[in-house]
């Protein structure tokens, strides 16, 4: 039987935005007592459960409801309507200095933050001296927080949090502060937990970080779960929402018609003598057909309409990733002859594995004359494809790798 560390049933959560505030005692009177708001629903029936010892991140916008709904797991803020059924104890780290009193010392704030946590006096004695370790802030540990800065009352932030040893602990986004040797201090810390069989639930925007830690993530939009999946997948539908326009809400179908312009007109430039009618994509070993895995094949189908025989074409093709040039090739630098372009044809590049990591990457085609030096078609970024990576590794280039461990001990 699968054991539940969460479980989140139905759980909505609503809030009044006043538009005004009625300082004085006439106002209220003129206006009977009552300020004029609006409803807002941050979360909308959030139905989630996760296993006992799993690492699940949040992903979504500024304003989705993640850290809304993060803060009433942690007990924070009560849900309008549903529940949150935990079984363990809890941990959260949910902004700088949570909890945290500005005019006492690291060390007090300690024994504050740590017994707001749930450790008594004897406890927070016997870890004391680990959290202070771990913080790296010995120098400064009797000094008042309010001269810390926001890198070190995070570091003695999640140095608490993370002694405590709770069953479920809830971090919301401090993995990006801090720098480099403490997040992986972190990351190394989050490991730990996950080998003794903690559950983790994990808010951020960085998708790699998701990838590294979690098993599995969930999107949210507008206060609501529009996907879960592994990180791979996940991550897909987050992005799909970040290529979008910031209006667009993932509850909507994604537009396809980004291969014409706003008057219905094929995006070609050049002399006009070729005209790039359609770009077709095709990912052989694809199960889902919208996207392929890192190393997979793809073939890329360029339809084009030449109004009269050019004998002299070479066509090309490059791949961008945030306008930085990824690939570029050429039919004249693989030594292929184009031949006669006239009237309809379509040519094919046809790639063999795409060893590229997670990312949206864009194409931009080009047919020009060898002769003349005229661009006849030019088709700068308007077509894309998307690669998911299904594994753990980072970065853009997917390298194939085996790993392979050689014993050296002595007999």
């Amino acid at each position: 039987m699968v054991e539940y560390s969460v479980e989140i049933q139905e759980l909505s959560k609503h809030f009044k935005l006043y538009k005004e505030k009625h300082t004085s005692l006439k106002e209220r009177i003129i206006h009977g007592m009552k300020a004029p708001y609006e409803e807002f629903w941050a979360l909308r029936d959030i139905s989630i459960s996760i296993k006992q010892g799993d690492t699940v991140g949040l992903l979504g916008h500024n304003g989705s409801g993640k850290s809304t709904l993060l803060r009433c797991i942690a007990g924070i803020l009560q849900p309008t309507s549903g529940r949150v059924l935990l079984r363990g104890s809890v941990a959260a780290l949910l902004e700088l200095g949570a909890g945290f009193h500005p005019d006492l010392s690291g060390r007090d704030n300690i024994y504050l933050n740590a017994s707001l946590l749930g450790l008594s006096k004897r406890d927070i004695d016997g870890r004391f001296e680990e959290i202070v370790e771990f913080s790296e802030l010995s120098q400064f540990i009797d000094n008042q927080v309010k001269f810390y800065s926001s890198g070190m009352q995070a570091r003695l932030g999640f140095a608490v949090a993370v002694n405590v040893d709770p069953d479920i602990l809830l971090v919301d986004e401090v993995l990006a502060v801090g720098d480099e040797n403490f997040q992986r201090k972190c990351i190394d810390r989050i490991n730990l937990f996950q080998k003794a069989g903690k559950t983790i639930i994990f808010v951020t925007h960085a998708a790699d970080s998701v990838r590294q830690i979690c098993d599995k993530a969930f999107v949210l939009d507008h206060g609501r779960v529009v996907a879960d999946g592994t990180p791979g997948e996940a991550i897909r539908t987050f992005r799909e929402y970040m290529m979008a326009s910031g209006q667009r809400s993932l509850l909507e179908p994604l537009d396809q018609s980004i291969l014409q312009d706003e008057h219905g007109e094929s995006e070609t430039l050049g002399t006009g003598d070729v005209e790039i009618k359609e770009v077709i994509l095709e990912y052989p070993k694809s199960e889902h057909g919208n996207h392929l895995l890192a190393g997979d094949p793809m073939n890329v189908r360029l339809r084009y309409y030449a109004a009269k025989a050019l004998d002299d074409a070479v066509v090309g093709i490059s791949i961008f990733a945030d306008n930085d040039l990824f690939f570029s090739a050429t039919s004249q630098g693989h030594e292929v002859e184009v031949g006669e372009l006239n009237g309809d044809g379509e040519i094919i590049f046809a790639f063999e594995s795409v060893p590229l990591l997670d990312g949206v990457y864009k194409m931009t085609f080009e047919v020009r004359g060898t002769q003349s030096g005229l661009v006849y078609a030019w088709r700068e970024q308007v077509d894309q494809f998307e690669v998911v990576n299904p594994g753990r590794d980072m970065g853009v280039v997917a390298f194939p790798l085996n790993i392979k461990v050689v014993s050296t001990s002595r007999k």
